[in-house]
């Protein structure tokens, strides 16, 4: 087994409407669909992200340190990734080939992301590349969160300060997440669409 330990951002993708949509709909068409709505996805987040895995209704993805030069073009990629999947989404929305009930239910779905910045291991593990640690386990439980709405992007304070970005200075929605073992999680909450509008505090 092969280890380094490094820092940099890990961004997940994930569907919202996933579970709903593929138990009530056509195994034919069901998952299809999502994968094309996950590769629209994937190919605005990678380059300059890479993906470390797909995982059903999510891409978990991540950047190292300076591989996102400035650090705050990462909202220009996660906006990107949501204009990709809502215009994919509206493609297959309009297509009428098809009457079965998950063409015609393609429009529950939407995208939350949730962006983090901290520590992690990049590991080899039985030939797999993997990632472990304390702020991977914190990305994905960040999924699990106090928002009652369905597309989102979810910035963590370490984000954001990695990105020399002042959260009270641009208007976003403070959330405060507790998880056990990880404690208090402070975030903010930001519209699909306006975040590449932010501006850094370093000029």
């Amino acid at each position: 087994m092969e280890s380094t330990a490094t820092r940099g951002f890990l961004v997940l993708a994930d569907i919202s409407g996933f579970t709903a949509f593929v138990t009530t709909t056509e195994l034919e068409h069901g998952p299809p669909i999502i994968a094309e709505l996950l590769e629209a996805v994937i190919e605005r987040l990678a380059p300059p992200l890479e993906v470390q895995e797909v995982e059903g209704d999510a891409v978990f993805a991540f950047a190292l340190d300076d591989t996102v030069v400035p650090a705050a073009h990462l909202l220009d990629v996660v906006d990107d990734a949501f204009t990709a999947f809502r215009a994919r989404r509206s493609q297959l929305a309009a297509d009428e080939s098809c009457g079965c009930r998950a063409c015609r239910s393609v429009g529950i779905l939407d995208l939350k992301v949730i962006a983090h910045h901290g520590a992690f291991l990049r590991q080899t593990v039985a030939g797999r590349p993997q990632l472990s640690g304390a702020h991977v386990i914190l990305a994905h439980r960040l999924l699990k969160n106090g928002l009652a709405r369905t597309g989102y992007v979810l910035l963590t304070e370490a984000a954001l300060e990695s990105m020399d970005i002042e959260a009270t200075a641009t208007g976003l929605v403070a959330q405060s997440e507790r998880y056990e073992h990880l404690g208090e999680v402070r975030c903010f909450v930001a519209e699909p669409g306006a975040i590449a509008r932010l501006v850094p505090v370093a000029s």
